[in-house]
């Protein structure tokens, strides 16, 4: 029997989504969406063990639903704030953060959480 804790992933979906010049800024949610389901099919590759997914979307991106394995929230304000205060709040346990941006990484290591950039995901 395995009592690590499960891996908190937490997505900057914003981040990640716009890591691809594939045409996502003309369907946001829609982009939003296409990762949400990558996620809940793949998971975290590379992770063998379990994971709790937390997908963070915002603007025209609020409102995804979540998927088996994935969990959505939209951010009411900042993406990155919001990203911050599920790090702050998951104190105790592994978190890892998906995104590139300096100044958010910045922000999740000082909390204690490792950082992982879009490729972990988009594969």
């Amino acid at each position: 029997m395995d009592d690590r804790p499960v891996l908190l992933v937490i997505v900057d979906g914003a981040n990640v989504v716009g890591s691809v010049p594939d045409g996502w800024w003309r369907d946001r949610r829609g982009a939003a969406e296409r990762l949400r389901d990558r996620l809940a099919v793949d998971g975290l590759p590379g992770h063998a063990g379990p994971v709790e997914i937390v997908l963070v979307v915002e603007g025209a991106a609020r409102g995804v639903e979540p998927a088996p394995g994935v969990r959505v929230e939209s951010a009411v304000g900042s993406g990155d704030d919001h990203i911050v205060g599920l790090v702050a709040r998951a104190d105790g346990r592994p978190r890892l953060v998906v995104t590139a941006d300096r100044e958010l990484r910045r922000r999740v290591t000082e909390l204690g959480a490792d950082v992982t950039g879009p490729r972990a995901v988009r594969g």
